[in-house]
């Protein structure tokens, strides 16, 4: 029976200096470090240089189109269709300067009063894996948000301005989105 060389799996000191190379600001070393955030690049002379940077490189957006005749509200460059990690979106071409971003599919405004906040609209919208829900668009002051479609129809129990569309064994149903009240009505 053969013995193990350990030595093998241990690597080596220098060899992890040259993995991540030397602190730009102090020359010092770079190492992995773990924070509330998850693990990073950092210089191991902290908190004498306080350098850092992220473990994995984000990928740029990539520029996909660009739209002819279309300005940047923020700085008039000109727009342009760019894929990033969560899809599709419209972008300014002047980035990283100007950070203008907006989503290719504008939200379907439903017209009905949010009846949380009482200001706002609810908004359809599409979340990063497709999926349709309706929303204030007061976001983020309110975080008022529904997974059917709403129907500005009163409750009959509780008085809850909106009700909810669905779809059941017996048709379409409205029902309370209220969680206390549960009213349904079997839609003809």
């Amino acid at each position: 029976m053969s013995k193990i060389d350990h030595s093998l799996f241990k690597g080596s000191q220098s060899a992890l200096k040259e993995a991540f190379g030397h602190c730009p600001e102090c020359d010092g070393e770079l190492g992995i470090k773990r924070g509330k955030n998850g693990a990073f690049i950092g210089c191991l002379n902290y908190p004498k240089c306080d350098f850092k940077k992220p473990l994995s490189n984000l990928p740029v957006p990539e520029v996909i189109k660009e739209i002819e005749g279309s300005h940047c509200p923020e700085c008039q460059s000109q727009l342009v269709i760019k894929k990033g990690r969560y899809g599709l979106f419209i972008g300014c071409a002047n980035f990283p300067e100007c950070h203008h971003h907006e989503p290719i599919n504008k939200s379907d405004d439903t017209q009905i009063e949010c009846p949380s906040c009482k200001k706002g609209h609810l908004v359809a919208r599409t979340n990063k894996y497709g999926k349709h829900f309706f929303a204030c668009n007061g976001y983020p002051k309110c975080k008022y948000i529904l997974n059917s479609p709403p129907i500005k129809h009163t409750c009959p129990e509780c008085s809850w301005p909106i009700m909810l569309k669905k779809k059941s064994a017996a048709g379409y149903v409205l029902e309370c989105p209220q969680k206390q009240c549960q009213y349904k009505e079997v839609l003809e």
